[in-house]
């Protein structure tokens, strides 16, 4: 069976030749379409920047917990510097703990990370983060 090549250089369907002979790029008036694409969009388009939300600053646990009154009293007694450093060493003594029960029952790096995400999770519903 011979494959017949039209005019364009390509094979037709099933080795027949196509009768298709135009460009794709004419509309049916004769207008090449990048000519009217050219027409129609500005030659610089500028996008705007994303509206981006400015992140909150501040406790989002404010007021929230069973100990988040005596948190927030405590605070306002013994001064907000002084309060943030005697909650980080707690939480750093707490880590401590978590670290010396990881290592007593054996637990792996991934377990203790999980053993201390849970712990903040559950500061912050207890309202000690507040």
């Amino acid at each position: 069976m011979a494959t017949a090549i039209c005019a364009t250089g390509f094979k037709g369907a099933m080795g027949l030749p196509s009768s298709f002979h135009g460009s794709w790029g004419k509309s049916v008036a004769g207008e090449d379409y990048s000519m009217l694409l050219a027409k129609t969009v500005p030659g610089q388009v500028r996008v705007a920047k994303p509206v981006r939300s400015r992140p909150m600053m501040g406790n989002v646990n404010e007021g929230k917990g069973l100990f988040a009154p005596f948190v927030v009293v405590a605070r306002s007694i013994i001064g907000k510097k002084r309060f943030n450093q005697l909650r980080g060493k707690a939480i750093s003594v707490h880590s401590q703990v978590i670290n010396e029960f990881c290592k007593t029952i054996g637990a792996d790096n991934k377990q203790r990370q999980g053993l201390i995400r849970l712990a903040k999770k559950n500061g912050e519903k207890l309202g000690f983060l507040a």
